[in-house]
């Protein structure tokens, strides 16, 4: 199909054919991980920048391996190495960046919203690499292409996602993506890391842990995020573990091949045991490599791989 998004800033706005072409693209692309010499000449010539303003290590470091792996240039700045600690604005960093040329700008940002407003002020492709607590399309994108390579499909799966919903943008991307693709998704955790009007975006509710995952082919588990949270949401990491950290007698309430899937970073012993973490049921290093190739999809579409003769 001809591509015609500029950017790529939420699940919400991307149909159903689009996410399916993407995630048939990015399976295509990962046979180039495997080679002995992992390099294509696709965007030879091609810039990327990825300009990240929060801490990263799995979708910073994916993005870069990905334009490489293409044969673009990437460039990495931050907040902290740009002139905005000189006291530019991020609308003015993002024109003095796009008046260089470049093909992409990734950005990542604490501020929901951030992603949106570039893609207004300047005509250079954004793909949203996370936005405070709003969205992260390239993860839910990565977490569906994962499980559709395992189950083969996505339309009537059972998804349970466990944790700080509230502070997760992943949460809300993923089930945003896996309900627009035909699956039950199904959210749970404390009433206080439960946002007030999650079911809108089409989850089920269910503040039992035992229930929530009873008979689900995928268990999506989130870290609690601290860094985001300004009270004391739980009494007690160990509460918390005993209430909702995912073990293996847990487990045994999902279905037998069920999927145990995360994000990352990792907190062992809080919402999921090592065992667990460890175990043949987890896909989550599968999560990463998928990682790598469905960035590079994406990179290919808005760097214009697959625009439309009128598209410019």
């Amino acid at each position: 199909m001809a591509w015609n998004r500029k950017d790529i800033l939420d699940i919400a706005s991307l149909s159903v054919d689009e996410i399916a072409s993407i995630l048939d693209m990015a399976d295509g692309l990962k046979e180039i991980s495997e080679r002995s010499i992992k390099k294509v000449p696709t965007l030879r010539g091609k810039t990327v920048i990825l300009f990240f303003h929060e801490p990263s290590t799995r979708t910073r470091i994916s993005f870069d391996i990905a334009a490489k792996r293409l044969s673009a240039d990437s460039i990495s700045i931050s907040a902290s190495t740009s002139s905005m600690v000189k006291g530019e604005t991020l609308i003015d960093t993002a024109r003095n960046l796009e008046a260089m040329h470049p093909d992409v700008i990734v950005i990542r940002h604490a501020s929901s919203g951030t992603p949106y407003l570039l893609s207004r002020k300047i005509s250079t492709p954004i793909i949203n690499a996370g936005d405070g607590t709003h969205a992260h399309p390239t993860q839910a994108l990565l977490d569906m292409m994962t499980v559709r390579e395992a189950k083969k499909k996505l339309h009537g799966l059972r998804i349970a996602i466990v944790g700080d919903i509230d502070h997760s943008r992943v949460a809300r991307s993923d089930i945003e993506g896996f309900t627009k693709m035909g699956a039950e998704v199904r959210v749970s955790g404390p009433p206080t890391m439960i946002p007030k009007g999650i079911e809108s975006l089409g989850a089920q509710v269910m503040y039992d842990f035992d229930e929530a995952i009873d008979g689900v082919d995928v268990i999506m588990m989130l870290r609690i995020q601290k860094e985001r949270q300004q009270n004391f949401l739980f009494p007690s990491e160990r509460e918390y573990a005993q209430r909702y950290g995912l073990n293996s007698t847990r487990l045994k309430r999902a279905k037998p091949d069920a999927m145990i899937m995360h994000p990352g970073p990792l907190n062992r012993g809080v919402e999921i045991t090592p065992d667990v973490a460890d175990s043949i049921n987890s896909v989550i290093l599968s999560q990463v490599t998928n990682g790598v190739a469905l960035r590079m999809a994406l990179l290919y579409l808005v760097a214009g791989g697959l625009h439309s003769a009128d598209d410019h």
